[in-house]
């Protein structure tokens, strides 16, 4: 029975895979179940016996950003360390997911963009809101700390912080060779830096 269950976790997380390679690479609009179902070398049949439509397979990738992506955002958010190691390494986890995971920014903004699924679109903002209230609670505490200055707009920052993903997704499609984790995140510290510094 347990080697039944692990098998059809496999091949779930195959399709899942599938999906968002496909996503990457030629976008939402030429996405398939056939394709799908050709890339992970299985039947259409096979396929739907793991999952019932391409909505199902979404729902089960952002039921994975919630479980995966998130928790360890919550937990950086949480650490006892100070704010910029924290915001530092926030990032890095977010950036390193999305990279590992590409197909993910695009999932998340086309889709939430152009989908006429409330349950869809209503999931994906909650974890884009989700995102920003930690990215904020991060550089609250900072501010409180006075570790940055006091007079930021909190709000203004996480939505600054919220541009990342989107620049990511961006040189990810303009660059095949890849985007190196440790230099883009770099860079996006030290933009966020900037914005957060105590005025002389």
């Amino acid at each position: 029975m347990k080697m039944e269950r692990k098998s059809t976790e496999i091949r779930q997380e195959e399709i899942r895979r599938a999906f968002l390679d496909l996503i990457d690479r030629e976008g939402l609009h030429n996405l398939s179940t056939r394709k799908i179902a050709d890339k992970v070398g299985v039947s259409e049949g096979a396929l739907f016996r793991h999952f019932k439509s391409k909505r199902d397979i979404m729902l089960s990738i952002i039921d994975g950003v919630e479980d995966v992506l998130m928790k360890s955002l919550r937990a950086v958010a949480t650490e006892d360390s100070s704010s910029a190691d924290r915001l530092f390494k926030f990032l890095c986890v977010h950036v390193r997911y999305l990279i590992e995971n590409k197909g993910i920014t695009m999932l998340l903004f086309s889709e939430a963009a152009h989908s006429n699924d409330p349950e869809l679109k209503a999931r994906m903002l909650k974890i884009l809101n989700s995102q920003k209230q930690l990215a904020k609670k991060i550089i609250q505490d900072g501010i409180v700390a006075g570790e940055w200055d006091g007079s930021l707009q909190v709000e203004n920052v996480a939505t600054l912080y919220m541009g990342i993903p989107i620049s990511l997704n961006i040189e990810l499609i303009l660059s095949p060779s890849g985007v190196n984790t440790e230099n883009f995140c770099k860079k996006m510290m030290c933009i966020l830096e900037r914005a957060l510094k105590k005025s002389d």
